[in-house]
């Protein structure tokens, strides 16, 4: 049951205990083909006017922090298009990090610490990752 797995933004108790969720069943309502089609391509649209989805990236890289929108807090600081060396924050969505050609996981890192402690310095706020670094650099 869902109630036992404890969903929260972006959290869950699943991945307290290191498991991952394999299966769900969905109950979803019957809609006309012509109206799901309609609204798939509105959400495709306003993914693409929001994301940069033209270039490689790893999605969002940071939770919102409570009271806060991550992409603002990173624009308010300048770092808008800021890069070490092939990764970029994406000047489309500050809260993406892209892969301007040879970035490296390295880079990626860097960047990711360089904006902590820049939105730190800053505002008071910690962003915390969604991603996690799997292996050693």
């Amino acid at each position: 049951k869902k109630e036992a797995h404890m969903f929260s933004y972006r959290h869950s108790a699943l991945q307290d205990r290191g498991l991952i969720h394999l299966s769900s069943v969905f109950k979803l309502s019957p809609a006309p083909r012509v109206d799901i089609l309609k609204r798939m391509e509105e959400l495709d649209q306003m993914r693409n006017d929001k994301q940069p989805m033209d270039m490689p990236s790893a999605g969002s890289v940071f939770k919102r922090p409570p009271g806060h929108f991550t992409g603002k807090l990173v624009d308010d600081c300048g770092l808008r298009g800021f890069r070490i060396g092939g990764a970029s924050i994406s000047n489309k969505h500050c809260g993406f990090i892209v892969n301007l050609g040879g970035a490296t996981a390295k880079d990626v890192k860097d960047l990711i610490e360089h904006v902590q402690s820049t939105v730190y310095e800053r505002f008071k706020v910690h962003l915390e990752t969604e991603i996690r670094q799997v292996g050693e650099m």
